[in-house]
């Protein structure tokens, strides 16, 4: 259980070079989360980072919990508010401690709503909350469609637009991102397709001239009569669609 339990993958790149204009240096994590074990997941994943340092961490879809609720009530307790929740806190706390600045998804809960949601947090605490938009499959049952469309954040060094999984399927959600000025699309991810949205984020990195950084997860989930198998191969790539990296 223990080699399950321990983050798999942590990559980060340094984009320098006069070639892509981008002076930071991106970690992406790609994790084999155990489902419900919330506390614990977010700290094996925070430990795996201590271990190497980025400007920016772009982290899994709901990392923290694990994916394959079996009913809106089950992700009810395992959601939480943003930024007050356990979670975002331990992400705000590693972001001041390590100077850094992370992007990463959680369940969230407001009021009676719950949300797939991606937070970017930095060492003065939160940013930006993001619910995704298009939810996949059986997420309609589980949580609410976003309802605060898709923002950009300017972090200085750059703008950063935040995305989750299966947004990457429609050209508008990052074409509204690249036409508010965003230079990094971080997107996590709990990617079922072989290699689909690798292919798609190419494209809209391509599309929109901008770089992309898509975290995904490993591991297999059977919690429902379905069973589900998530792909890793995590990337960034770069404005004119050259992978730069993959897990």
């Amino acid at each position: 259980m223990e080699s399950e339990r321990r983050v798999k993958n942590v990559h980060v790149a340094a984009i320098e070079s006069l070639r892509y204009h981008l002076p930071m240096r991106i970690g992406i994590v790609q994790t084999s989360p155990v489902f419900g074990e919330r506390d614990r997941n977010a700290s094996d994943a925070l430990d795996l980072m201590s271990e190497e340092q980025a400007d920016l961490w772009v982290l899994p879809e709901l990392f923290a919990t694990g994916y394959q609720f079996v009913d809106a009530k089950e992700a009810r307790a395992l959601a939480e508010p943003v930024p007050d929740g356990p979670t975002s806190q331990a992400l705000i706390a590693f972001a001041g401690v390590r100077g850094c600045h992370l992007v990463a998804g959680l369940a969230e809960r407001d009021g009676p709503q719950i949300y797939n949601s991606a937070v970017l947090v930095g060492p003065d605490g939160l940013l930006a909350c993001y619910r995704k938009v298009h939810l996949f499959y059986r997420e309609k049952g589980i949580f609410a469609p976003g309802d605060r469309g898709f923002a950009v954040i300017d972090l200085g060094s750059a703008c950063i637009g935040m995305m989750v999984c299966f947004d990457h399927l429609f050209p508008e959600s990052a074409r509204s991102l690249a036409l508010q000025g965003a230079d990094l699309l971080a997107h996590p991810a709990n990617l079922v397709l072989p290699d689909l949205a690798q292919r798609t984020m190419a494209t809209r990195a391509l599309e929109n001239g901008v770089f992309t950084a898509t975290a995904n997860r490993v591991g297999t989930e059977s919690r429902t009569e379905e069973s589900l198998t998530y792909t890793g191969r995590s990337q960034i790539v770069a404005p004119d669609g050259t992978v730069l990296l993959r897990l």
